[in-house]
């Protein structure tokens, strides 16, 4: 269990769209939450949704697995890993989450700050 279904940030039937259109609704950095990813795959069962400078950033969170552990983005050496989807979010609700963005090929970073929830 990715520890999901409790949490307040978890939008479990939430679509792209809806959850894009909560998040430009808060309009606050760091404003995020978690979906099912739309291709409902399972090696990446989850997408997380952050809000950064008037865009929105939607990073699957993959399962490995191997480990069965969890992890944002593309596989990648030394990356971090988790037990858990809630660790994943606990974590950078005090460490920072990098945002590329890879139209502009650009980097930004924040925290989860704000849950959002989808009504």
């Amino acid at each position: 269990d990715a520890g999901v279904h409790s949490k307040a940030w978890y939008a479990a039937t939430c679509d792209r769209k809806t959850a894009e259109d909560a998040l430009y609704r808060s309009n606050k950095d760091g404003s995020f939450l978690v979906r099912k990813s739309s291709g409902q795959d399972s090696r990446q069962p989850y997408t997380l949704v952050v809000f950064y400078n008037r865009r929105v950033y939607n990073i699957p969170i993959r399962f490995i697995e191997s480990t069965r552990q969890y992890a944002l983005g593309r596989e990648k050496t030394g990356e971090e890993r988790f037990d858990s989807v809630a660790e994943i979010v606990e974590n950078h609700q005090h460490t920072s989450l990098v945002l590329i963005d890879s139209q502009n090929n650009t980097k930004d970073s924040t925290k989860l700050k704000h849950i959002v929830r989808v009504s």
